[in-house]
């Protein structure tokens, strides 16, 4: 008889099973180089609390030493921080399409807001990045995917969000590992961190990878270590527009490329 897939906000076994690969893991099998995050905000997100040095620091304190930065429609703070930091950073966004988002790793270009799905993939791919559909059945946020748009583009994405920190409930992030196996395609991990009590709250420990194809062909071999957020982080969120609309913004070592909007 088969095991079940791993729960990772349950805890994990002695011997843990992978989440992702669904196989039993031993901890001494290989060693770790890489302790990544493929989904994070820094304060060129309105609904975020954390400048560039701030993210950098925490990172460094939490032995995060890979992680994509994806702001809403906004790649500058990724660039900010990638060259302020001494460890891998992928330039990403969040891409808030016509029916919901899809983050885009390994950008070289910002990618515009408001256009359908189809084509928010096709002009990431058109710059050799991959396409990455996060948190596809949060019930709680408005920007979520909606169901037809993510029947449409399932099969052209090149991977789904696995585990978000920031689902309330675990039984999203298994619908989405399901939908992953249904369409054989690889899962990504996101903090979805919004402030820096949130950066290395969990991690998916794994190969290093140098290009886009590296990082899907590692992602299976993957290990999520960590725990879910608290539901309270949201509200730091929500702090941070009300602090927004107030006309409190922050002082941007880089000017935005785009007007930072949700």
């Amino acid at each position: 008889m088969g095991r079940a897939p791993a729960t990772p906000a349950a805890g994990f076994a002695r011997f843990p099973v992978c989440p992702i690969a669904c196989l039993p893991v031993c901890p001494f099998a290989h060693i770790v180089k890489l302790r990544a995050d493929f989904h994070s905000h820094s304060h060129y997100s309105r609904d975020s609390v954390i400048n560039p040095r701030m993210f950098v620091d925490e990172c460094v304190r939490k032995g995060v030493n890979c992680i994509a930065v994806t702001d809403h429609n906004e790649i500058e703070g990724a660039f900010v921080i990638q060259k302020l930091a001494p460890f891998k950073v992928i330039i990403g966004e969040e891409v808030k399409t016509s029916e919901g988002e899809i983050i885009g790793l390994f950008l070289k270009e910002f990618v515009p807001r408001d256009m359908t799905p189809e084509e928010t993939v096709l002009a990431i791919h058109e710059q050799g990045a991959l396409a990455v559909v996060p948190h596809p059945f949060d019930v709680f946020r408005r920007s979520v995917i909606t169901k037809d748009a993510l029947e449409r583009v399932k099969t052209d994405v090149d991977a789904i969000e696995g585990f978000n920190c920031r689902n309330i409930l675990s039984k999203h992030d298994q619908k989405a590992r399901d939908l992953a196996a249904g369409v054989s395609k690889p899962m990504t991990l996101g903090t979805d961190s919004h402030s820096p009590w949130e950066i290395g709250g969990a991690l998916l420990e794994m190969d290093d990878f140098e290009t886009p194809q590296e990082l899907l062909a590692a992602l299976p071999s993957g290990r999520i270590v960590g725990h879910r957020s608290l539901p309270v982080v949201h509200w730091i969120s929500t702090y941070a527009k009300i602090r927004w609309r107030l006309g409190l913004r922050p002082a941007y070592i880089s000017p935005p490329k785009a007007p930072v909007r949700r």
